[in-house]
């Protein structure tokens, strides 16, 4: 006789199921969503579409026909990475290659391991690595907020502040001669900078971050120490010499930041179990962020940072483990 019924991660001690959580979650992305198709008009919506109905459809034909196992669109959970795989391109992408992206996302890097709960690594954060790494040029041709948001082409291009950062004192130039380059702070937080979707607004991914910590879909330690550690080891650079190290609040508004720290480095399946795991976690993507940042090819360390923690998390698990139930009796 069966007493247990085993199944797949995430096992959550909580009141609400595991499609309400995941609902909840694209709920906290309409703040983000909203601003973006605000900046850049249609290109984002089109992009958003795209992503949302490749994710769901791929999901769909392998649960049905590969896996032979019923489909489970309902949960959400292929809405979520659809929304974040386009979050974390431009909206000039050409659709074909973001399909690409979003297969990669749900049939290697999620299907492939048996679908939700059982993925190592996050799926939206594996489709935008593939798709940088295959498409590096137009995965790093970033618009500028649109004036007129009924244009779908045509739209101008420009670097991310991190870019104009990184270019700037790779060639010689202080952050003083950058400084007019550099959006204002304010804009930074509130929106109408140029890059991927889900970083032209700090604010509106907090909006949705304390839905979520309302909600109790995620707890304060991820978000908390991978941004208190940016700050910081930022911090700490820009006192040592701030002609070449720019000012660690820079480092908390400009890229995708408070995306990966809010929404993608809080995935429940990618990130571990107890609270002082988490705190771990949050303080090695922080840590190696910087170091992507500041001294690694790339301008942007997020995805990275994340993914590598991701293949981190078993470790973390191991070592941080849950209290058990009950006492081991010795025998």
């Amino acid at each position: 006789m069966q007493l247990l019924t085993v199944s797949g991660s995430p096992h959550l001690h909580a009141t609400q199921p595991v499609h309400k959580i995941m609902w909840g979650v694209v709920i906290a992305l309409i703040p983000a969503m909203l601003v973006s198709f605000w900046y850049f008009g249609l290109g984002a919506i089109e992009v958003t579409l795209v992503a949302v109905l490749a994710c769901t459809l791929t999901e769909y034909l392998i649960a049905r026909f590969v896996l032979k196992v019923e489909p489970s669109l309902r949960d959400g959970s292929a809405v979520i990475t659809g929304l974040l795989l386009a979050f974390n391109v431009p909206s000039s992408i050409p659709w074909w290659q973001l399909v690409i992206g979003a297969i990669f996302a749900i049939a290697v890097a999620k299907m492939s391991f048996g679908g939700l709960g059982k993925n190592p690594f996050n799926p939206a954060l594996a489709g935008r690595v593939f798709m940088l790494i295959s498409f590096p040029v137009d995965m790093t041709t970033w618009p500028v907020p649109v004036v007129n948001r009924l244009v779908l082409t045509d739209a101008v291009t420009g670097p991310t502040s991190l870019g104009i950062v990184k270019e700037g004192i790779k060639n010689g130039e202080s952050l003083t001669q950058l400084a007019s380059q550099i959006p204002s702070y304010m804009d930074m937080f509130v929106g109408g900078i140029g890059g991927s979707l889900g970083e032209v607004s700090a604010l509106a991914i907090l909006i949705g971050g304390i839905y979520m910590l309302w909600k109790r879909i995620i707890t304060w330690h991820i978000p908390v120490s991978y941004l208190l550690t940016v700050l910081a080891f930022t911090g700490i650079l820009w006192l040592i010499d701030p002609g070449i190290y720019i000012d660690p609040v820079f480092h908390l508004l400009a890229g995708g930041l408070m995306l990966g720290a809010v929404f993608m480095a809080t995935d429940m399946a990618t990130s571990p179990m107890t609270y002082s795991g988490m705190l771990v976690y949050g303080v090695g993507c922080g840590v190696l962020t910087v170091l992507i940042r500041v001294w690694g090819a790339y301008p942007e360390g997020v995805s990275f940072a994340i993914l590598i923690m991701n293949a981190v998390t078993p470790l973390i698990n191991k070592g941080f483990k849950p209290k058990r139930f009950g006492e081991v009796i010795a025998q």
